[in-house]
């Protein structure tokens, strides 16, 4: 059996936390993450293409949006390779 960790389940708007669950590979509460996981992947790469077409953003400014993409990308092939190791 593979080792449970801690993943995002978002943040409660009222309190600013972050709810976190130990999940088991498989189980509703990993579903639940990796359908965080990829909605927030998703309006990254929404933001991030707006203000690409923009045109106006500084390369620092662009710089500062590698480490939460690259975050977003290592969690989305975590959960494509989690797919593929189960089927």
């Amino acid at each position: 059996m593979s080792p449970s960790r801690l993943r995002s389940l978002g943040v409660d708007p009222a309190s600013g936390k972050e709810a976190l669950a130990d999940t088991c590979p498989g189980g509703i509460l990993e579903a639940l993450a990796d359908v965080h996981a990829l909605k927030a992947a998703a309006v990254l790469v929404t933001v991030v293409g707006a203000v690409l077409e923009a045109g106006k953003a500084s390369d620092a400014e662009l710089a500062a949006f590698v480490p939460a993409l690259c975050g977003a990308l290592e969690e989305c092939v975590r959960i494509m390779t989690a797919d593929a190791d189960r089927e």
